[in-house]
């Protein structure tokens, strides 16, 4: 048993470090391309050249290349840290932990409310197929599928801060209960732009386990329709789902930065496109280098629950390799 964890998580970190290390090496040449001198940036227009020397050579910019990312992947590594902030001078770790608790609400909130909308919706096309409720269920998520998350968020502030005034604008009030009433809009304008592929993908699967054999079966013992359908239907069908929400947890974390720019939200997206603005190195490459640790994270999370949800897959992944090259034989 410990021997097949052990494996499992040399398995698992395998896969993870390619992937964190080509986000690494991506952001940082990628970044360099970008026109502008943080140094510039920083001491403005009027700056002399001597100053802007001095300080290029104070925040390192003046080595070459090559060194510059050496002494940026050593950073990474030894102190899991992209270096301090050109402009303000604060550890980047220290900068994104004040700011990602605000992010990661939006998203876990957004998750929520994605599944909320999803899973009602696709069980109403599904179990009246070709019938209004379907007709709607199949218009609704194109139509979303089409609009901009931003867009998306400008007519919820329209509609429920404006006009009906039951949330508030933008920001994160501070009295009781206000940071749970701020993140409502923007968790809810991410879910609308999440939960369209989810709303299809779970229609698509719920049809073809309704009309499995199993489910013909069970119908056939008497078992009441309501226990068919939540304990084996959806939970069936919510393995694809899951596997492709887990797929669009990158757009996911992308939304949340941008919506964090329409509601006004001092969260790591307003950080990262202030940071972008004065080509701050250190703050960009941290926060991508915790965007792709958190990918990773939900993807292995997903993993896990598809494996608790079927048990053939966790079965597959424990057994020994050479048995199971021996039973395709």
């Amino acid at each position: 048993m410990v021997r097949r964890a052990a494996a499992a998580a040399g398995r698992a970190l395998a896969r993870v470090v390619p992937v964190v290390l080509g986000v690494v090496i991506a952001v940082f040449f990628l970044l360099r391309l970008v026109p502008g001198d943080p140094a510039a940036m920083i001491l403005g227009e009027r700056a002399t050249p001597e100053a802007l020397a001095a300080l290029r050579a104070e925040l390192g910019l003046d080595q070459p290349l090559w060194r510059q990312f050496s002494d940026f992947l050593w950073g990474v590594l030894t102190r899991f840290d992209t270096g301090d902030s050109l402009v303000s001078g604060v550890p980047t770790r220290e900068l994104i932990l004040a700011k990602a608790p605000i992010s990661l609400g939006i998203v876990v909130f957004a998750v929520g409310l994605a599944v909320v909308i999803a899973v009602p919706l696709a069980l109403a096309a599904a179990l009246r197929k070709d019938g209004w409720a379907d007709h709607v269920v199949r218009v609704l998520p194109a139509v979303f599928m089409g609009m901009p998350l931003f867009w998306i968020g400008l007519l919820l502030i329209i509609v429920f801060a404006v006009q009906l005034q039951w949330l508030p604008v933008g920001g994160v009030g501070s009295g009781p209960g206000e940071p749970l009433r701020s993140l409502v809009l923007p968790a809810l304008a991410v879910a609308l732009g999440l939960a369209p592929p989810l709303v299809r993908s779970l229609r698509a699967q719920l049809l073809e386990v309704l009309q499995s054999d199993f489910v013909t079966t069970l119908r056939a013992a008497r078992i009441p329709e309501r226990t068919i359908i939540w304990r084996h239907v959806v939970r069936g069908a919510a393995l694809p789902a899951l596997t492709l929400l887990s797929v669009n947890t990158a757009y996911l974390i992308g939304g949340t930065l941008v919506v964090e720019q329409v509601f006004g939200i001092n969260g790591l997206g307003t950080l990262l496109f202030q940071s972008i603005g004065s080509r701050d190195f250190p703050v960009v490459q941290g926060i991508a280098l915790a965007c792709a640790l958190l990918v990773v994270l939900v993807t292995g999370l997903a993993g896990a629950a598809s494996a608790a949800l079927d048990p053939r897959l966790r079965r597959a992944g424990s057994a020994d390799p050479r048995r199971r090259a021996g039973a395709a034989r």
